[in-house]
């Protein structure tokens, strides 16, 4: 202890204040984070899983599938979005979308949509690319945070729509048990979505008829609707027939990587995408390994307070092991608990996936100040949805 904060979370925000200010060394300062932090941890007794090396190759063994995971994960939808953008779909949507701000709310709720049944690191990328192309490369840091938020609120009740939700449903919490989540979440969206698609109305609007005579390329189509449907695939053919190893190995990006690498006689991969999308993509694996290593070990007793806590939590620290020790400690209504660190996260870029993905996308959005500064509707959409929830429905606890 520190004056009264433990050193972890003292080097921790000393990490993300480098990552602030450095923003040209962003993995210098997150490699230097978690060798400090790997350092403290062997010099002051060791971590959860035993002291010195062998606590922390422990560690890493229980973390290793997650962070290979989000890896291949990450470099894969790279060449996704590429397929996608290539494709010319997201070149005709302006024809469909409504004019003015409207434009940038239905394509939001496109992406809440297709993340109720897709991962949200896929909603995002292919959200991200939609608005990139729709707003000329001009999207709003404050309708980057809308992205991710509407990906992440959209798989909140759904039991594949976020990593968070596919652990309770292994763990034995029936699908019905989650699906209230949505009505926070859809609350939420209305809070968010407005105000985000009337600043990216403000910022540039949506360019309309910009390619008149594009021509959509099925083959293109084919290749990103193969991959979604495997990584749908295996995300429900692992948690159905071998749950209790789905936290043992990296099935979905290993899945996303088997579709690519089928359908990549039917239309070349940009391999050369790679190289950069690689070195990002090390930044944001060593900034959720940093935030596997803080020392979250506990939860207060479960009430709908501590549910909203979490909301919050989740939004700097990884909300898998948050949701594990959840799960663990039993008492909490899981629609709520679903609801609160799936979309928590939505509050910082690194506070989810589907938000440290679409960084790969914009590097702007890797500052702090501007997405708590422009992204101000998202934390107050978050505490608007939960109490509309609370509202409604009151709390009802289940034992897992």
């Amino acid at each position: 202890m520190l004056c009264g904060i433990r050193v972890e979370f003292l080097i921790f925000g000393a990490l993300l204040l480098g990552i602030a200010v450095l923003h040209r060394r962003a993995l210098t300062c997150a490699l230097l984070g978690l060798i400090a932090l790997v350092a403290f941890e062997l010099a002051s007794g060791g971590l959860r899983e035993g002291p010195g090396l062998a606590g922390l190759a422990g560690h890493f063994a229980n973390e290793w599938a997650v962070l290979a995971n989000l890896f291949a994960l990450l470099l894969g939808f790279v060449l996704l979005a590429r397929h996608f953008e290539l494709s010319a779909v997201p070149a005709v949507l302006s024809r469909v979308l409504p004019d003015g701000w409207k434009g940038g709310f239905v394509l939001l709720l496109m992406i809440f949509v297709m993340s109720s049944f897709l991962d949200n690191i896929a909603a995002a990328v292919i959200g991200g690319t939609m608005a990139s192309t729709v707003f000329r490369n001009r999207v709003h840091i404050g309708f980057l945070a809308a992205i991710v938020a509407a990906a992440n609120a959209g798989g909140a009740g759904s039991v594949i729509g976020d990593t968070t939700t596919t652990m309770m449903w292994i763990e034995g919490v029936p699908a019905r048990d989650l699906l209230h989540a949505y009505i926070a979440a859809g609350v939420a969206f209305i809070f968010f979505a407005v105000p985000a698609a009337l600043q990216q109305q403000r910022f540039a609007p949506m360019v309309r008829d910009a390619h008149p005579n594009v021509r959509v390329d099925s083959g293109r189509v084919a290749c990103v609707a193969f991959i979604l449907i495997s990584a749908v695939a295996v995300n429900l053919l692992v948690n159905l027939h071998w749950p209790q190893h789905a936290e043992d190995f990296p099935f979905l990006g290993a899945g996303v990587w088997l579709a690519i690498l089928l359908t990549a006689p039917l239309r070349r991969p940009a391999w050369g995408l790679l190289p950069e999308a690689a070195r990002g993509a090390l930044f944001l694996v060593t900034l959720v390994a940093c935030a596997s290593l803080m020392p979250v070990s506990a939860l207060p007793k479960a009430s709908w307070t501590t549910t909203l806590g979490l909301g919050f939590l989740s939004s700097v620290f990884d909300n898998i092991p948050l949701t594990k020790l959840a799960l663990d400690q039993g008492g909490y209504d899981f629609g709520f608990l679903a609801y609160a660190v799936g979309f928590g996260g939505s509050m910082l870029w690194f506070g989810s996936s589907a938000g440290v993905a679409l960084s790969t996308q914009f590097p702007e959005a890797r500052s702090v100040g501007a997405w708590l500064k422009h992204g101000w509707h998202v934390g107050l959409a978050y505490i608007i949805g939960f109490l509309a929830l609370f509202a409604f429905l009151d709390w009802h606890p289940r034992a897992t």
